[in-house]
């Protein structure tokens, strides 16, 4: 059995923190039903730049970057969407 890299786990760990800070966002404006506080700005760059991350993760076969960043990518973009439903 192959050994984990020990950066990859610290990769693995910093991707999973980074991504679930977007998860009270995402339910505090999914419950509140209000987006106007959003940056439209802000969100549309950020997403454009995880998807990004994400297709160099897939290009250099970097697990930790890819998934971290498609969890990352459907919060932030799942927040986008909030932001022109309620905004």
């Amino acid at each position: 059995m192959e050994t984990i890299n020990p950066f990859t786990i610290i990769g693995l760990a910093a991707g999973t923190l980074t991504t679930i800070a977007f998860l009270p966002q995402v339910i505090k404006t999914w419950q509140s039903k209000s987006a106007k506080d959003i940056s439209l700005g802000m969100f549309s760059i950020f997403c454009t730049g995880v998807f990004l991350w994400i297709i160099y993760g897939f290009s250099v076969g970097d697990l930790p970057v890819l998934l971290a960043n498609i969890v990352t990518f459907i919060l932030a973009f799942t927040i986008l969407i909030f932001k022109f439903r309620y905004g």
